[in-house]
């Protein structure tokens, strides 16, 4: 459930979602697609109210869920094409876009394979490519590198930054990594509420530690003259842990 939670979207931005399992993140992202409605308090999106303008706002609204949404029997390109046709995009202008998608898929040669022979890094690029087609302003992404190898995550990654100007985008994530790569804002949400928004710079400035060192101890290991050696490089290290097995410090 979500309380009282306050957040701006700016166009030509992508807003990392960052919580733990529970925190709000699918049911944000759920109230502002008119899965859910709200039970207090509203949202707009490009000026439509999501509470009475949901059909206005599906127009322009694109939609990445944590699930596939795919149909076993239909192509790559059927797929892209079925859900430009949903948006009410002319004929030539979904033609032309999905050429541009397949090939920033790279998914050329499997332009005309059913998605059941698809492997799950591809069907992935798929369901996030459709929440782009037919001139999407609006793009919610649910977990889109969930379950996928390094290099379709790496694929998906550069599709969102290609697809990134002109449009919102709110990205939910559980990797720190993606968040800081992809996101020009980082927002934290906790329990339903807002704990911290900013770009990731401000974030690691304002409450960043520094990096943190292990030593893995073997014996005879003297602590004294572990950190001496490690203070002639980092005059300011920390030592916060010292147990049988290893030393930890924090380099500011």
């Amino acid at each position: 459930a979500l309380n009282k939670l306050s957040l701006n979207l700016y166009e030509n931005q992508v807003v990392s979602f960052l919580g733990h399992n529970g925190a709000g993140k699918t049911t944000t992202m759920s109230i502002l697609t008119g899965l859910f409605p709200p039970t207090s308090g509203s949202a707009t999106i490009y000026g439509h109210d999501i509470r009475t303008e949901m059909d206005e706002i599906r127009k322009n609204l694109g939609m990445c869920p944590q699930h596939n949404v795919l149909f076993d029997r239909l192509t790559v390109e059927e797929h892209l094409w079925f859900y430009s046709q949903l948006k009410s995009m002319a004929e030539e202008e979904i033609r032309k876009e999905m050429d541009k998608m397949i090939e920033d898929l790279e998914l050329s040669n499997k332009r005309h394979s059913l998605v059941q022979t698809l492997s799950g890094g591809m069907k992935r690029k798929l369901s996030v490519a459709i929440a782009f087609v037919g001139g999407s302003r609006a793009v919610i992404l649910d977990e889109p590198t969930a379950g996928v190898d390094p290099y379709a995550r790496r694929a998906i990654w550069d599709l969102i930054l290609k697809y990134k100007p002109g449009r919102t985008i709110l990205l939910s994530t559980h990797h720190m990594d993606e968040a800081d790569l992809l996101g020009d804002r980082i927002a934290i949400i906790s329990h339903g509420k807002l704990k911290c928004c900013g770009s990731p710079l401000f974030l690691k400035s304002t409450y960043g530690d520094g990096y943190k060192l292990t030593v893995v101890k073997k014996h005879p290991c003297s602590e004294p003259r572990v950190s001496q050696f490690i203070k002639k490089y980092v005059a300011s290290c920390l030592l916060i842990s010292d147990t049988n097995t290893e030393l930890s410090y924090i380099l500011p």
